[in-house]
């Protein structure tokens, strides 16, 4: 664990956590001294003739020149007072610190895994879910923040333990031993026990929360047809198994969490209970004489079990959280895309030599294609479902690497050192159109800047500028989330003027009007020929009647190019 969790951190993230250790050892000196020094305190508050048979108090008391052993006990306890509010005052600092440093990292493992998900190649995208990679950047990393802080406090809080330890090794080592034991056995137990328990549980949290936003994501994403099928109940028995699932794990959590707390609190009165009880039975009188040794236990105690309820606490928490850390490693870790800047340039040809592509080691799609694309031409491919035209059409514009051959662009080999360039030269439109809930401009620029003159004139080219202007705002239309407010042919439209506000050299379409009815195809495609002038058009299609300007056919039969 801690090697995975020390590979996510940056070399400032390393320095700032090694700097956070060093002053949680302060921290642990500041707490040691604060439960040892109240039992000198105590004692010569009531005892003034201890200020006077000890050395190092008689020395302080001589070095300030104290008139009276009331002065001296005066000054004592605000000297006391003080510190305490320093101690306090640091703790305050740390904590904060400790929160800035594993809350912190929320933002930079999130966007780490935003980045990854982003570069990573659109082969290996294809085979994630989607609501998956949403969960690992909205919660698995949330989680993960909530695992680092655990491990923190849990640091922190066993340096505080070895030191007060220490000091009651010092004051009197066999009831040390014996605390320690109690303690020893009692942790080994909740260990053992509870905290598998917990472990467990986390395991759940992280698949049912897995299913949860499955089902959300599901639904969402085919609400229409939802409610055509009347599958309402269907799908409010799954949801309902997932939250109940994942609040069920998360009260298991919240519930064991508190057992070390109360189990620990009725070992340290127990514990007070047995030293008086061990002190009486040994010297077989009042113990009035032990009352700064036994101060010093009691809020030693005091101090030590909340320490070490956060430890177990803490300790549990990392295990509850244990698979986050393995989600977001394995992501953070997941190969990416590393794309080069070189320009590539477009003048003539596109070819494909001895092409080849395979999903899966022996099955291969796409058998030693030979194909030119001369610059300009328009060009179809056809073919049943299944027999790899789309494949072919993302190896052509880069989304896929030949697993054989080559493929040229003017004579300049397509790879990762150009394939950056080659796809700013493409213009896409998908059969399936995803607009988000914005504006026709947002939904055309897709977070590039925009430029009003440039977006007019491509909606003007896709031949949906007068609509918008005559009925709705113009630029300023919404469009809902998926385009609902839009007809099939008007979100048609918008992907045409998408596909061309980057003034791309190659057109691409993949099955692009196959939803739309013969008429508004007709208009489509009419539309398309026309802004494809002097581009590339490169397009995949089942109709003839969308394929009668197009120069060349070419007909993909079992992965072989007829």
């Amino acid at each position: 664990m801690f090697k995975k969790l020390y590979a996510l951190l940056t070399k400032r993230d390393k320095q700032f956590l090694g700097l956070l250790l060093l002053f949680s050892i302060f921290i642990s000196i500041i707490e040691t001294v604060g439960v040892s020094v109240i039992m000198p305190f105590i004692a010569v508050a009531g005892n003034f003739d201890l200020i006077h048979t000890h050395s190092y108090y008689e020395t302080v008391y001589n070095f300030f020149g104290f008139q009276s052993d009331a002065n001296f006990v005066i000054a004592f306890g605000a000297v006391l007072i003080v510190f305490y509010l320093f101690r306090s005052g640091v703790n305050i600092f740390y904590f904060y610190l400790l929160a800035r440093f594993s809350k912190g990292r929320y933002h930079t493992i999130a966007y780490r895994l935003f980045e990854n998900y982003v570069a990573m190649p659109y082969r290996a995208f294809i085979e994630r879910n989607s609501g998956e990679l949403s969960k690992t950047i909205v919660n698995e990393a949330q989680n993960l923040t909530h695992l680092i802080s655990s491990l923190l406090f849990m640091l922190s809080e066993i340096f505080i333990v070895i030191l007060i330890y220490s000091m009651f090794l010092y004051v009197n080592w066999k009831i040390t031993l014996l605390l320690t034991l109690i303690l020893v056995v009692n942790g080994l137990l909740m260990t053992q026990t509870v905290s598998k328990i917990i472990k467990r549980q986390g395991v759940r949290r992280e698949a049912f929360q897995k299913r949860f936003y499955e089902v959300i994501s599901t639904t969402l994403g085919n609400f229409k047809m939802i409610k055509l099928r009347g599958d309402e109940e269907k799908l409010m028995q799954k949801f309902a198994e997932a939250s109940q699932g994942f609040a069920r794990a998360n009260i298991a959590n919240e519930t064991l969490a508190q057992f070390p707390r109360l189990f620990l609190e009725a070992i340290a009165f127990s514990l007070v209970a047995f030293i008086v009880i061990y002190l009486i039975f040994k010297h077989q009188h009042d113990i009035s004489g032990f009352f700064g040794l036994l101060s010093m236990f009691v809020l030693g105690l005091y101090r030590l079990m909340p320490s070490v309820n956060r430890i177990l606490t803490s300790y549990n928490q990392i295990l509850f959280y244990a698979k986050s850390l393995d989600i977001v490693h394995n992501d953070l870790i997941y190969e990416v895309e590393d794309l080069g800047d070189e320009e590539i340039q477009f003048h003539k040809e596109i070819r494909l030599e001895h092409l080849s592509f395979a999903y899966s080691e022996g099955k291969e799609i796409l058998h030693d294609i030979h194909l030119t694309i001369q610059k300009g031409e328009k060009i179809a491919f056809t073919g049943e479902s299944g027999s790899g035209k789309s494949t072919l059409v993302d190896l052509i514009i880069g989304l896929y690497r030949p697993t054989k051959g080559v493929i040229r662009i003017d004579n300049q080999v397509l790879s990762e050192k150009n394939v950056k360039s080659w796809r700013q030269k493409i213009g896409y439109i998908p059969q399936t159109i995803y607009l988000f809930d914005g504006t026709v401009a947002e939904n055309v620029a897709m977070g590039e800047a925009i430029d009003r003159e440039k977006m007019i004139d491509v909606l003007k080219k896709a031949n949906i500028w007068d609509f918008l202007e005559k009925h709705h705002q113009g630029l300023e239309t919404r469009v809902g989330e998926g385009g609902v407010k839009l007809s099939g042919g008007q979100r048609q439209r918008i992907a045409i003027a998408r596909a061309l506000y980057g003034d791309p050299e190659v057109l691409v379409l993949d099955e692009a009007t196959s939803a739309l009815d013969n008429e508004t195809e007709a208009k489509i495609m009419d539309e398309i020929y026309r802004v494809s002038e002097g581009k590339t058009l490169i397009m995949i299609a089942h109709r003839l009647s969308t394929l009668k300007r197009c120069e060349k056919i070419y007909r993909l039969e079992d992965g072989v190019l007829k």
